[in-house]
């Protein structure tokens, strides 16, 4: 909807702009024409004063009836400025008083034409002096404005119609959409518990199967993958229950502080472990209104994949505080990533930067994606930064 009354909107904006805009050069066109044509039968009165002059309907492009509708007045001055004698013989509302304040200021301006109040103006310059003349266009300028508000009705109420036929039929266009994507979530779902039976059935005659025969890798290796399928279901699961529209409905404000604090202490210890250091700053009294146990996995979900990913004997942090009304969460670590230039895409399911390590690591592929959707369902966002492939850091905003 956005998108099309945007595209809407400009269209209606160009052929309002572009009808006033050629009426208006049109109409300055056709003025100016008049002006010039006014300023040479004027300047025949001066030169040829015995001859009468022709009727106005008689000038190029004139119609009879122009004598008694075009409306005008002419000053003449020295080349000085000072104004040596008016016209007045086709309008009867300017005085010679009045006529000579505007040809003064005119002539400060500087300007070879214009528009004056209700007048369009002309300012010509010869050896014999300066004559300005003034046509009155208020009927002219009336019919732009006219033409400006009436363009402008016209386009906000087509602009309100087309808003209320797409708000209507784009339900109607997207919900064919909205059914494959929800029959889609409900395939995971379904086919998530459906295997969850078979690969409980699997883990638990490989347990039985080990203990006979203790040491034989084919079951070992049953165990290590019958494990991984039931994390990777498990993943999935939680991520299709993330896509639904209301996740979490029982959200409630808690400590932040505290939830981090939990979530962060058995990584410490890894990483501690492993030879890598790790340090954290998490400002205190720090309140979140959401669900803490997404909160936390998120923040669990950050740290793990910053203590598989850190190179050997590298630094892992975690910063956590409030700047004005948003809290930040920054995970950072040292690594060595062959290749940044798709690092946007570590959110994308299934997407991995290192394959060989995320292989090695026992990674599903998915724990980025589901960090990014708890954060956006808590109002936020999750992005990634990465300096040289030497560094990384993401940061959650809530």
């Amino acid at each position: 909807m956005l998108s099309a009354m945007a595209a809407f909107g400009a269209v209606m904006l160009v052929i309002v702009i572009g009808i006033n805009a050629v009426n208006y050069a049109q109409t300055r066109s056709v003025q100016d024409d008049l002006i010039r044509n006014l300023l040479e039968y004027e300047q025949r009165a001066l030169t040829e004063p015995k001859k009468p002059r022709p009727p106005i309907g008689e000038m190029p492009g004139r119609g009879p009836e122009d004598e008694f509708t075009t409306r005008f007045f002419t000053v003449h001055c020295d080349l000085s400025g000072e104004v040596k004698g008016i016209s007045r013989d086709h309008i009867s509302s300017v005085d010679e008083e009045t006529a000579k304040a505007y040809t003064e200021k005119i002539l400060l301006k500087g300007k070879e034409k214009g528009y004056y109040g209700e007048y369009r103006y002309q300012v010509k310059t010869d050896a014999s002096g300066i004559t300005v003349l003034f046509l009155n266009v208020a009927k002219d300028m009336q019919f732009m404005r006219t033409l400006l508000l009436v363009s402008l009705v016209i386009g906000v109420c087509s602009f309100l119609v087309v808003f209320v036929l797409i708000f209507v039929f784009s339900g109607y266009a997207v919900r064919p959409y909205i059914k494959n994507i929800e029959r889609q979530k409900r395939f995971i779902t379904d086919a998530g518990h459906e295997l969850k039976t078979p690969i409980t059935s699997i883990v638990t005659s490989a347990d039985i199967a080990a203990m006979e025969h203790e040491g034989d890798e084919w079951i070992a290796n049953i165990q290590k993958q019958s494990a991984r399928l039931s994390k990777l279901v498990g993943n999935l699961v939680a991520l299709s229950r993330l896509d639904e529209e209301m996740p979490f409905p029982e959200k409630d404000t808690f400590s932040l502080s505290d939830a981090a604090w939990e979530s962060a202490e058995p990584f410490a210890v890894i990483a501690k472990a492993e030879g890598k250091k790790y340090r954290q700053n998490i400002e205190e009294n720090l309140a979140l209104y959401g669900e803490r146990n997404a909160v936390q996995q998120m923040l669990s979900i950050l740290l793990d994949n910053a203590v598989k990913y850190s190179d050997r004997g590298g630094e892992i942090r975690l910063d956590i505080y409030r700047r004005k009304k948003k809290i930040y969460i920054e995970v950072f670590n040292t690594c060595d990533l062959p290749d940044v230039s798709e690092l946007e895409r570590v959110f994308d399911r299934f997407y991995r930067l290192d394959e060989s390590r995320s292989a090695a690591g026992g990674g599903t592929g998915i724990g980025l994606s589901m960090a990014q959707a708890i954060a956006e369902n808590h109002g936020g966002r999750i992005e990634v930064k990465s300096q040289s492939g030497k560094t990384i850091r993401f940061r959650a905003v809530l």
